[in-house]
């Protein structure tokens, strides 16, 4: 037998394991659905989901999470949490939790892994005023999960797209970790057409609650929320903007004061109140601990004066970018960098049907913090320079 027919049985064996292994509830990786079939993914060694996690692990946007705001911007330190690594805790947590609940971890490493890839420069705060820009310039709010599934479906291998699985794109569309909930139950009956359609429903109301079509997608949802809370509260006591006795006193004795300590509470009260249900959630003395500790996070670290005192550079920075980029593409100006770095080689079907505004947006979006202010720097701050104008 030769080696790829040999590697083949064995991945077939795998994908008829996983209905005797898993949860009954759990998605099977032979599920998998995509936009267009591939022979090479459905004769290879590798299960449906592993391609897919893969596929982000090798994209640019997933090498551009090195250098990526978490919360924390413009700040010297090595210790404070960056984007990538907010990501990996995800997949680890969400990984934990799928683990004793016989849940599919391809599927889990693949949505937490991409969760993210469409956040800006800056976090949130960038996130906000790109919003602002594209509002401005008629075309929809920004929204980074929305933008993490555009950039994996429309953006990547220069306007081709990944060809992941609906219930990974759903799963990132749908991790929404910002908004507080006790208890997710998946919505299993999906296709490309409800994908399009939520992303419209999800940019028209960005408070519209998405609920993913997969325990695996629910599981993502909770894990992003259980990886950043105790984590920003200790990037924040690292920082000098609380201490740990201001934590409030009625979530303390329920879920401790450190980040392990809150990781640990969160993951076993999650899986114990999951257990052989088609259902993730919380306990209600837990959820109910944890929604408060998400609004002392907002009042004491988010919207911390300190972490905000140069957030209207940012803003200014990023209106006078984003002009500058508009104007270029406006002009035909093949100098810029929205050509030479970003357009260059981008399908055409990418060009046709994305506006200026929205080419301007993804280009912006997909910066690291340190290549943003090195734009800013070429295209903004005035160059001293030396000898005679001629």
């Amino acid at each position: 037998m030769q080696i790829n027919e040999l590697l083949y049985k064995i991945r077939k064996n795998n994908d008829s394991n996983e209905k005797m292994r898993l949860s009954p509830w759990a998605c099977l990786s032979q599920n998998a659905i995509r936009k267009k079939n591939e022979a090479r993914i459905q004769k290879g060694h590798r299960q449906e989901f592993a391609v897919d996690t893969d596929r982000i692990l090798h994209s640019l946007a997933y090498s551009r999470y090195i250098d990526k705001t978490q919360v924390f911007f413009l700040i010297k330190n090595d210790h404070i949490t960056h984007r990538v690594l907010h990501v990996q805790l995800v997949s680890k947590i969400a990984r934990t939790i799928g683990r004793l609940l016989r849940l599919n971890e391809d599927l889990l490493e693949a949505i937490a892994l991409g969760h993210d890839l469409g956040h800006t420069p800056f976090g949130h705060d960038g996130e906000k005023i790109l919003s602002k820009l594209c509002e401005d310039h008629h075309i929809n709010s920004f929204l980074h999960n929305i933008q993490s599934v555009r950039s994996l479906k429309d953006i990547e291998k220069k306007g081709e797209g990944l060809n992941l699985s609906l219930q990974v794109l759903d799963g990132v569309l749908c991790h929404d970790g910002e908004l507080h909930i006790h208890a997710i139950e998946p919505c299993r009956d999906k296709d490309f057409n409800t994908l399009t359609r939520e992303i419209k429903q999800k940019s028209a109301d960005p408070d519209h609650n998405l609920w993913p079509m997969t325990m695996e997608g629910c599981v993502v949802r909770m894990s992003d929320t259980i990886s950043y809370i105790g984590r920003d509260i200790e990037d924040a006591i690292r920082l000098g903007l609380i201490n740990r006795e201001q934590l409030p006193l009625d979530c303390t004795p329920i879920l401790g004061k450190t980040n392990g300590t809150i990781v640990y509470t969160l993951v076993e009260d999650l899986v114990t109140n999951s257990l052989d249900k088609p259902y993730i959630c919380f306990s209600k003395e837990v959820g109910e601990a944890l929604g408060r500790l998400k609004e002392f996070n907002k009042k004491n670290i988010y919207q911390n004066s300190t972490v905000k005192e140069q957030g209207y550079k940012i803003k200014l920075m990023f209106e006078l970018l984003f002009e500058k980029y508009y104007q270029d593409f406006e002009n035909g100006n093949k100098n810029s960098d929205i050509f030479k770095e970003f357009l260059s080689g981008m399908s055409s079907g990418y060009q046709v049907n994305v506006p200026a505004a929205g080419i301007v947006r993804d280009f912006i979006a997909g910066m690291t913090d340190d290549y943003f202010l090195k734009q800013c720097q070429k295209y903004i701050i005035p160059q001293i320079k030396t000898g005679l104008y001629v």
